[in-house]
């Protein structure tokens, strides 16, 4: 039988460790500072997850929250108003992938 390690290269091996330490860590600050952000602007939400899709170096974000206050909102709006509220964040930023939703009542 061929272990696990001698199927992938070195890149791929450093890959998952990095994701599995990343799975098994608590968030990193920028994700806990997003977090906080979209926590005040968004104090009704009744799911928030933020995650650092970049492999933890805070190049790129997404967001997923589902808030009351995107109701009546088409996606777009709902967009324009975490975009306002991370306006600074933004900034530092190579991407960031948005998911809004309105609570099921």
């Amino acid at each position: 039988m061929i272990s696990f390690s001698r199927c992938l290269n070195k890149n791929q091996a450093v890959l998952i460790i990095r994701q599995l330490q990343r799975s098994l860590s608590s968030q990193t600050n920028g994700e806990t500072r997003i977090a906080h952000i979209l926590k005040e602007k968004f104090p009704t939400a009744t799911a928030l997850k933020v995650v650092d899709i970049s492999g933890g170096c805070g190049a790129m974000y997404e967001v997923h929250i589902e808030s009351n206050e995107f109701k009546g909102k088409r996606t777009v709006q709902q967009h324009q108003l975490v975009n306002q509220a991370l306006k600074e964040e933004i900034q530092g930023m190579h991407g960031l992938r948005i998911f809004t939703d309105v609570p099921r009542e």
